[in-house]
């Protein structure tokens, strides 16, 4: 399973606003030198005609350049229509995304991050990896699944591969051989022996069902050597399907010791005009540290995703994961809702991996009081980021309105 495929867990919830205010900022930029372009040709000099020119020679020409005159006008007006039109756009999209804040956004906006345990799923040729650029097996794909990608503590990883046609039809499939070895720096050797791992298509050993043509392995690197190991393990697998041989890995990235524990107190409270949960924890490497869950209403619908990001110091402390008020007033949830998936990590400035895993909290965390409505504010999000964008923005709408009127053409006076 290509190490890139998984990386994007490093996409933080709180550089969200970066990519929408640089695309708005961005094509901010291109009006204006559409505009600034039209002003500079609205600009230039006009040229005397020689005084030789006779009077009936004026006249003649004073037609067509009048006209040309109204035709640079109405271009420069439909610069500034359009310049108009965007700058609107911009501001009424900005205004809207940001209407919640970045720790708080709503289920829909984050479906790939609602169902943290579901395994990854990767389809790709079936070739071997001196081949990687050459010509594949035709007619199949190898299909490689593994149940999770940061492993902490006594964690375990279920790994399956299987061989489908074109019809999505599991073919014969044979496991030619399996390792896992840690993953290190081109000159730093490797402290741990690679490990032979079996797979087996027999329902044992994570095998959900025997003769399924779906061949499963199951890896737990704390009791299979890698007990001490905070790093990278790469599962490489050999295979041979329809008489075509062919090649996948898989990466994991393995946190022994956990930087903090939970201590099982979890509480709701509206506080603000939010709704938030409240975590404990005792803390054992201060840093900054992310904290994730995820939000279902009575009915077991996804509502909303949380996130914490702040520095954290040692001791005991609680993780709040605030549900902003107006997500609750726009779209009010069945009560009471619940607090499930809970994924934790510390932020690693040095050494590889780039965090260090909590446990898990899988499942149901917490269930909420059955807040009312009303208890919620629905008042939009308030920072000052979020002010000097829409300032801007409004100053762009506010100069394009102001060239248009300039530009358009008076009301006849009745």
């Amino acid at each position: 399973m290509r190490a890139e495929v998984f990386l994007h867990e490093r996409r933080w919830r709180w550089l969200r606003w970066g990519a929408p205010a640089a695309a708005v900022m961005g094509g901010l930029f291109g009006w204006w030198v559409v505009a600034w372009q039209a002003d500079a040709r609205s600009d230039e000099p006009v040229v005397a005609q020689p005084a030789r020119t006779v009077a009936a020679g004026a006249t003649a020409r004073a037609a067509p350049y009048s006209a040309v005159g109204q035709q640079t006008r109405e271009a420069q007006l439909a610069l500034w229509q359009q310049r108009l039109e965007r700058a609107q756009e911009a501001l009424q999209t900005y205004s809207e995304h940001t209407r919640y804040p970045h720790t708080s956004r709503p289920a829909e906006e984050q479906s790939d991050q609602m169902f943290p345990n579901d395994p990854v799923v990767e389809d790709h040729p079936l070739r071997e990896p001196q081949s990687k650029s050459g010509t594949a097996a035709e007619g199949v794909r190898l299909r490689a699944t593994q149940e999770r990608v940061f492993v902490q503590g006594d964690e375990s990883v279920r790994f399956t591969v299987a061989l489908l046609d074109d019809q999505g039809q599991a073919l014969p499939l044979r496991v030619l051989n399996a390792a896992a070895r840690e993953v290190t720096a081109p000159t730093v050797a490797s402290q741990y022996p690679v490990l032979p791992v079996g797979f087996n298509d027999e329902g044992t050993n994570g095998d959900r069902e025997a003769g399924d043509r779906e061949l499963t392995a199951t890896l737990r690197p704390s009791a299979q050597g890698f007990a001490k190991l905070a790093g990278q393990i790469r599962l490489e697998v050999f295979l041979e399907g329809r008489g075509e041989r062919g090649f996948t890995y898989f990466d994991i990235y393995v946190t022994p010791e956990a930087p903090a524990a939970w201590n099982g107190r979890v509480r709701d409270v509206v506080e603000g005009g939010s709704l938030n949960f409240y975590l404990g924890a005792a803390v054992r490497e201060p840093g900054r540290y992310v904290v994730t869950g995820r939000i279902d209403d009575a009915s077991g619908q996804p509502f909303a995703l949380l996130t914490f990001n702040d520095e954290v110091g040692r001791g005991d402390t609680e993780f709040r994961l605030s549900l902003f008020g107006k997500l609750l007033r726009d779209a009010p949830p069945t009560m009471p809702l619940t607090l499930r998936d809970v994924v934790a990590f510390r932020l690693r400035e040095e050494g590889y991996p780039d965090r260090a895993l909590m446990p898990r909290l899988n499942g149901a965390v917490h269930v909420s009081g059955k807040h009312a409505p009303t208890s919620f504010s629905d008042a939009e999000w308030s920072a000052d980021e979020r002010s000097r964008y829409l300032a801007e923005l409004t100053r762009d709408v506010q100069e394009a309105q102001k060239k248009v009127d300039q530009l358009s053409p008076s009301e006849p006076k009745r």
